[in-house]
């Protein structure tokens, strides 16, 4: 793969496409989305460690007067923060009588059970064990032996991304019917962006995958995010998998030069009928070396609402794409 000549930035980051090429004359990608190659891209993702780390959720979530609850593996679990701001975590059955934790309010740093006022702190108590939690600054981890089964780490190995401080920071979170794998195998075909999701991509184009000359085990992608009408900004952006339920996304080229798309499967449990769900949590990390990106910062908390819809938006179509290709795997019909 060779890259594209750099070119001077343009004074808005924004481009009008000469040629506006209708969805259904676009060029076909299916030959290029070699069912193999994603499949062996997925494989080796699977095989990567993770220390039995799970995202259980967005940082900006977790207020200091209420926990955060999640179902992991089918293992309840529940998360708050104590008086210096750190996470703790635990299992969400209460050792006295088996009360819900993620109903039970934060007290000075202890959650207290709403049923009969045990009060946790984060240490073991009353037979009640802790569970290691961490905090990245965008997403919440916890860390589960039990459910993973792997050697455990110190710490999730987070993905890098820019500097929280100088980047506005939106999390979505949502939940299918499917595996983790399914929702990373996904991530893994970015071949239908512009079939999939016309209303968000166009003029999309992998100029690199695993395999090829480079020798990276990643997916290079030019794509043009549409803005409206004929106005959109072209980027190149590279796909990896750094651990079986997470794939980056990074932008190498272009305005947002350093963004990051952090997406994240979490297995639930089963629901009513048997059948497995998996959260799915993405942190965009955006930034830009534009001076008016610092204005953008301050407008964060208004930005962050549409970029959750931006993402809701884009979920919506990908979650049916991974309970779509789990309903096929576990009937035996999938191809291949």
């Amino acid at each position: 793969m060779n890259p594209r000549p750099s070119t001077p930035r343009a004074r808005l980051p924004l481009s009008i496409r000469r040629r506006a090429v209708p969805w259904d004359r676009q060029q076909p990608t299916w030959r290029e989305a070699r069912p193999g190659l994603i499949r062996e891209a997925l494989k080796r993702a699977q095989a990567l460690p993770t220390g039995n780390w799970y995202v259980v959720g967005s940082s900006a979530a977790l207020r200091g007067d209420r926990p955060l609850a999640r179902t992991v593996g089918n293992q309840e679990v529940v998360i708050w923060r104590g008086t210096d701001g750190r996470p703790h975590a635990g299992p969400g059955i209460c050792p006295h009588l088996g009360a819900p934790l993620a109903d039970s309010p934060v007290r000075c740093g202890r959650l207290v059970c709403h049923w009969h006022g045990l009060a946790l702190d984060g240490t073991p108590y009353a037979g009640w064990e802790p569970l290691p939690a961490y905090d990245d600054g965008a997403l919440l981890w916890v860390r589960l032996d039990a459910v993973g089964g792997e050697q455990p780490l110190d710490a999730p190995a987070v993905p890098v991304r820019p500097a929280l401080a100088r980047a506005v920071t939106a999390v979505y979170e949502g939940v299918g019917v499917c595996e983790p794998e399914d929702v990373v195998a996904n991530r893994l075909d970015p071949w239908h962006g512009a079939w999939f999701h016309p209303y968000s991509f166009v003029d999309l184009k992998v100029v690199g995958s695993p395999g090829g000359d480079d020798g990276a085990d990643q997916f290079t992608v030019d794509v043009s995010f549409k803005v409206a009408g004929r106005l959109v900004v072209p980027v190149r952006a590279v796909f990896t998998a750094p651990g079986p339920r997470t794939v980056v996304m990074r932008i190498t080229e272009g305005e947002g030069l350093g963004s990051v798309v952090e997406t994240h499967a979490t297995p639930l449990g089963p629901d009513e009928h048997g059948r497995p769900r998996t959260a799915v949590t993405e942190a965009v990390v955006a930034v830009s070396d534009r001076p008016g990106f610092a204005f953008v910062r301050r407008a964060a908390p208004l930005l962050r609402p549409a970029m959750r819809t931006a993402a809701a938006r884009l979920w919506r179509d990908d979650l049916a794409y991974a309970e779509r290709r789990w309903q096929l795997r576990s009937t035996g019909r999938f191809p291949g």
